[in-house]
């Protein structure tokens, strides 16, 4: 088994993941480990919201690395939003990850929650990377990262 030293899981959490990802139901873990199986879904639900706020973590301080970040306001538009992140990028010398229409959608479908008729209904924290990914905010979290190295999702943080 791995160790869970310097992590956010504990010893049995981690033992419920690894039977789950073997593709364990949660009756045949709870009969492995000697405990009842609402046990082990109570133990795996605060392993996954451990996971979570992990990933929400090294969002924020890649975010925090990010060598460009600014604020689009509520009421810009998703063209605005997109022209926005190219001239920020091109100011500061870093390529953007993905084309235009890619990075559209992929915002688009970041930031549904915040949006209305094409327009952004809260103010937006944005982080753009040397290495081209756009990170979003909404709500004070992390709603996903754009980009090659983020692939539409939490990425290494860079050194």
């Amino acid at each position: 088994m791995v160790e869970t030293d310097g992590t956010l899981l504990t010893e049995r959490q981690l033992e419920v993941l690894e039977h789950r990802e073997r593709g364990a139901t949660q009756r045949a873990v709870a009969d492995d480990l000697g405990t009842t199986a609402s046990n082990v879904s109570a133990i795996e639900r605060a392993a996954e919201a451990n996971v979570e706020k992990a990933r929400h973590t090294l969002e924020l301080v890649r975010a925090l690395r990010a060598p460009v970040q600014f604020t689009v306001a509520a009421g810009t538009s998703f063209d605005e939003l997109v022209a926005a992140v190219y001239d920020h990028g091109d100011e500061a010398g870093v390529k953007v990850a993905y084309c235009r229409p890619e990075l559209y959608a992929h915002l688009y479908g970041l930031l549904a929650d915040v949006t209305d008729a094409n327009q952004l209904t809260a103010d937006v924290p944005v982080g753009l990377t040397e290495e081209g990914d756009v990170t979003v905010y909404a709500d004070g979290q992390a709603v996903g990262t754009a980009g090659e190295n983020g692939a539409g999702g939490p990425g290494e943080i860079p050194e």
